[in-house]
């Protein structure tokens, strides 16, 4: 494979993040996440769920709205995985909401990079108020599961 064909870092870390959210149990929104460190080592990967151990009956899926506030965000457990300071870089499959957007500058994330808008974050905002760059990125491999898995 030529230089020319490699992926950048930022795709590298966006593909990861899509094979991440494949994980979630939620029908509706699956997100995934992945963090890398001044490196570009990458230091977890995670998605959208309930909790660890938590097992929902299959009514429980039925209503969104309902379920919404049980569901725990990507980027809440990916950054259960590291210290403030590790992470220099997060991609993720949607932007993060306002609220994980907060905590990624928290935990002193320079560049999230994510696929898909989410146009009641105002993430926007709140990265250049924390000098920390946002950047939407498309243009990276995907991968999908099979029909019958």
């Amino acid at each position: 494979m030529s230089s020319s064909e490699r992926l950048t870092i930022h795709q590298y870390a966006m593909a990861l993040a899509h094979v991440a959210s494949l994980r979630s149990e939620d029908p509706f929104r699956k997100v995934g996440a992945v963090a890398l460190d001044k490196d570009n080592r990458v230091i977890g990967t995670a998605y959208n769920g309930l909790a660890p151990g938590y097992n929902a009956s299959p009514e429980f899926w039925a209503d969104r709205d309902d379920r919404r506030k049980f569901m725990i965000h990507a980027e809440v457990n990916l950054c259960s995985l590291f210290t403030r300071g590790d992470a220099r870089l997060i991609a993720c499959t949607t932007k993060p909401c306002t609220s994980c957007m907060q905590m990624l500058c928290a935990y002193g994330v320079k560049e999230v990079y994510y696929r898909d808008d989410y146009l009641e974050s105002e993430a926007d905002i709140i990265s250049e108020h924390y000098n920390v760059q946002l950047v939407q990125l498309t243009d990276y491999p995907l991968i999908s599961l099979p029909a019958d898995v």
